[in-house]
């Protein structure tokens, strides 16, 4: 028995060079999520925005230019992307429940990794936190998602007292409002989010990993180092045109933002949207700090790398703020992904897909198998050929009103239209052609003629896939 222990000892310690190997041949995910991040990107083509990290991972790989979030609010959101499952199988609608209440068996996105022998943690936000008020905290994170996680606090908490803030008829997490910070990059939240990631890569570069840097900007407050607002003279920054009759082209449920632009006047909106700016510029460069750690590190070349925004951002689009609507603006989001498993490079894709695929298309370009509830599309084909035939629509939901009284609303996106119902029809229809209307300036439903067929067809789609996702393939 000793001679036989002895053999099995000399065995593993012979085969542990191996297996090490092995494990480091695996393929790493740098996932890079953001709070509120509209594309107002250089890489998306935006006129003044100047994001040259970003998009170094677009020129790494592919920009999506189509991807949709399935419900434009944080929590909804992001449990969606990381369960793959969309908000009515896990009855996330809003900011308080959590998704193990309602589905306690799923396993989530970088739990699924975990169960297959990588590392995987978090630095900052990635399922929800309350931005600002549960910065430090896990807000309302997952355990099982992760090996470790690390709550950075900085600077910009304690700026928060002299804040220009142009609704204080809002909380703080849903306002207008902003600060030119003079405290260096490293004292913010983000730029800590950024340094305790990088010493992740460090401590880790020699296992399989997956690694979530959850940025907190630009979420308001747009709270950002002042040399970032210097990048936007106030002159330079432009304001979107509005007209009252905007108010009228979808049924009132359309609108989040009441009174239109918050009576806010032209210079204001024009501060905000500077304000909103300076901090996507911090944002990219925490961002490339990240991307020059995965190089100082030599890990890049097996590094799958990720970038997302939880949904859309609206500055001004039909006299709308923020997010919860079902406007192009909020719920279009950017998504990118480069690096390791991407054979297309600096290439852009004009199919229309959702958060939803991000799930199935990591564990597929990482080699893993698939679990069987997962609701979204590998994008592994568009990742090798980003104009391979795809027939799917994304679909974004909103719920507006309380628990007495509540209506949904359901839009689905192909690559030329948008059409929307709430209450299923009842409360009104929308229909977009982008072909002739990037605006949505024209609601289609209104109007009787050549797209009556289209609305029908898209209509018919859309119900069948609202009830086919909410019977989940889940485990018992």
């Amino acid at each position: 028995m000793a001679i036989h222990s002895r053999r099995s000892m000399l065995a593993a310690l012979a085969a542990a060079p191996f297996i090490q190997a092995q494990r480091a041949q695996r393929r790493n995910v740098l996932f890079i999520s953001t709070d509120d991040l509209n594309n107002d990107l250089s890489c998306y083509g935006h006129p003044l925005v100047k994001t040259p990290n970003i998009d170094r991972i677009a020129a790494a790989g592919v920009r999506f230019d189509r991807a949709y979030c399935q419900l434009p609010l944080c929590s909804p959101s992001r449990t969606s992307l990381m369960t793959g499952l969309s908000p009515d199988s896990t009855r996330v609608y809003e900011l308080r429940t959590h998704f193990r209440d309602t589905i306690p068996n799923v396993v989530t996105l970088s739990q699924h990794f975990h169960q297959n022998g990588y590392f995987a943690a978090r630095v900052g936000k990635i399922y929800h936190y309350g931005n600002p008020g549960q910065i430090g905290t896990d807000g309302l994170d997952d355990k099982a998602s992760w090996n470790q996680v690390v709550n950075p606090k900085g600077i910009d908490i304690q700026e928060e007292s002299v804040l220009t803030n142009y609704t204080p008829q809002r909380g703080i997490g849903s306002s207008l409002s902003f600060y030119a910070s003079p405290a260096r990059d490293e004292e913010h939240t983000d730029g800590m989010v950024a340094e305790e990631t990088i010493a992740l890569m460090d401590k880790h570069r020699n296992e399989p990993f997956f690694l979530g840097a959850g940025f907190y900007r630009p979420h308001c407050p747009f709270i950002a180092p002042s040399k970032y607002f210097d990048q936007y003279p106030l002159e330079s920054v432009g304001t979107v045109p509005y007209h009252p009759v905007e108010q009228e082209i979808g049924p009132k449920w359309a609108y989040f933002t009441t009174p239109p632009n918050w009576d806010l006047n032209e210079h204001q909106m024009r501060e905000v949207r500077r304000a909103y700016y300076a901090s996507i510029a911090f944002t990219d460069a925490n961002v490339g700090r990240l991307l020059n750690a995965l190089d100082r590190l030599g890990l890049a070349e097996r590094t799958t790398v990720v970038f997302w925004s939880d949904h859309g951002y609206n500055l001004g689009e039909h006299g709308q703020w923020m997010k919860q609507s079902l406007w192009e603006p909020s719920a279009r989001h950017p998504m990118l992904i480069g690096g390791a498993g991407v054979a297309a490079k600096g290439k852009a894709c004009g199919r229309t897909v959702e958060a939803l695929d991000l799930y199935p298309t990591l564990a597929s370009v990482c080699g893993l198998t698939l679990p069987g509830h997962l609701q979204g599309a590998s994008l592994e084909p568009l990742l090798r050929n980003p104009s391979s035939p795809w027939d799917r629509p994304a679909i974004t939901q909103v719920r507006r009103g309380n628990e007495k009284r509540f209506v949904d609303g359901y839009s689905l996106r192909t690559e030329r239209f948008r059409y929307s119902m709430w209450d299923e029809g009842r409360e009104g229809e929308e229909l977009y052609d982008y072909a002739t209307d990037p605006r949505e300036m024209r609601n289609l439903a209104r109007e009787q003629g050549a797209h009556t067929q289209v609305q029908g067809q898209l209509a018919a789609r859309l119900r069948a896939i609202i009830a086919e996702r909410r019977l989940p393939r889940l485990p018992a």
